[in-house]
This record gives structure tokens, sequence and C-alpha cells, in this order.
């Protein structure tokens, strides 16, 4: 069994079905309000509402055009992304997984393609960097994932090979991803460090902070009967111990309080 579907049964387990979620907490069957940390692995880093972005879905689908073909949104998209970077002119290109994007930026670009982390990698110089890869910020687009090559000759030299294993999408989908990279450009703006640590009092004892990215501290070998500590207590942890958890934007301290008076058995 792999790890995310470890944490589902275990969630199960204890509080039943997920009812609804919004913002950081997940709503349950057995009345539970469950704050979660694991964000669909970043996915949901925005919140589980989706917002706008399911507004554009909804619209792109009464328009019937719902085939693999490109449409409006198709540039839509790659001028949504271009945005996130400042308006430098990149060319979009998607993938049903992160190691053919991230390979595919390699075969271009072999020394400058990186993965994009939002609040985390400040001293990037995203103009540097000719292939980026974007996982959206859409909490049902786990197959979907984004390559941003930068427009030059020598990059679009490469490109025929590289992306052979690009997908299409329906125009639907890229009204929502296009949505969804606008209200990563608004909360960029707006969320800042003095959002993230206002936890750390309790979270900084069992993570490393990094903006909203929470790096453990405990070892690997513990990490499960961790992960099932913090479920015991209502908080969902990334189940994966090499990909981090996130701060909870919106939470109140609170949410740490049982934390605090049940520390993790390691600590005592």
């Amino acid at each position: 069994m792999n790890e995310i579907e470890f944490l589902a049964d275990e969630i199960f387990k204890r509080y039943g079905t997920i009812k609804r979620a919004r913002g950081p907490f997940l709503y349950t069957a057995k009345r539970t309000r469950l704050t979660d940390l694991y964000q669909e692995g970043g996915r949901a880093i925005l919140g589980w509402g989706g917002g706008s972005a399911f507004t554009m879905l909804k619209n792109a689908l009464d328009r019937g055009a719902t085939g693999s073909y490109r449409t409006d949104f198709t540039q839509r998209l790659e001028k949504a992304v271009n945005e996130l970077f400042l308006g430098e002119h990149r060319k979009v290109f998607v993938f049903a997984s992160k190691s053919d994007a991230v390979l595919s930026g390699i075969a271009v670009s072999k020394d400058h393609t990186c993965v994009y982390h939002p609040w985390h990698q400040t001293e990037v110089d995203w103009g540097t960097v000719d292939c980026i890869v974007i996982e959206p910020p859409l909490p049902w687009t786990s197959n979907v994932f984004i390559l941003a090559v930068k427009d030059n000759e020598e990059n679009s030299s490469r490109l025929e090979e590289a992306i052979k294993k690009q997908i299409r999408l329906s125009s639907p989908m890229e009204a929502a991803l296009a949505r969804s990279i606008h209200n990563l450009i608004s909360a960029l703006q707006t969320r800042q460090e003095k959002d993230w640590f206002i936890y750390d009092s309790i979270i900084c004892r069992y993570w490393e902070r990094k903006g909203p990215y929470l790096f453990p501290k405990i070892p690997m070998d513990s990490y499960r009967n961790f992960v099932l500590h913090c479920l015991d207590l209502g908080i969902v942890i990334s189940p994966i111990y090499e990909n981090p958890s996130i701060v909870p934007f919106g939470a109140d301290r609170g949410v740490f309080a049982v934390l605090k008076k049940n520390p993790f058995p390691s600590e005592n």
C-alpha cells in the first residue's frame, strides 16, 4: 500500500468519509473537522474550494467545446503562466506525470530545469531558468503537470523530441487551470511570512518551516507513527516523508493546541 492510500484508509477508519472540504479543513461523516496540512501535496494550497476556477470550468462546459483541440482557453493558460513569471514569454506544454514533465525539461535544458514551489524559492531568478515545471494549485488535477519553456531559438531546436509525451487537455480543464494560476498570482501578493510564523511556537518542535512548507524533524523510521499520532488529534499531515506538509492558511492557532497538549511520544 502506498503512503497516500495508507492515509486515506486511516482517515476512514477513524472518521468515516470526507463529506466536504473548505479552506484548510476537511469535514467528516462523524462530524469531526480535520485540519489539513497535506493539502493534496500542494494542489490545495489555495484551499479546497477552487473558487473562480470551478466557475470557469462550468462556464467552459456550458459552451460545449470540450474536445482536445485548441480553443481560446489554450491561449489563456499560456498567458497566465507567462504572467506568473512576470510576463516572460514561454511556451506551455502539459504532461500526465511529473517525471515526464521534468525529463522533457531536462531534454531541452539539462542544467536549467526546475520545479516551481510558490513562496519557497525566493532566491531563484526565474528569468535564468529555461524550463519550469508547475503543479497547478487545483485540488483535482493530480495528473496534470505544466512545463513552461523559455521561448528562444536554442530551446525551440530541442522541443520536438522533448515533448513527445505531452498531452492535450479539454478546454474546460484549460479554463480552470488558467484561473487557478491567476488565483495563485493574487495569493502571492497577499500571503506573506507573517501568515506562516504565527504557528512556529508549536510546529517548529516537529518541522523545519520554509515559507509555508514544513519539513519533518522526526526521524524517517518514526514518521509513519507521527502521521498516525497527528491524525488521532485531528491533524492531517503529508504521509510522504520527502514531501513537506503545508501550514494551514486561515486556520486559528488553536488547531495546534491539541498537539501541544498531546506531544508525540518521542518528545516526552
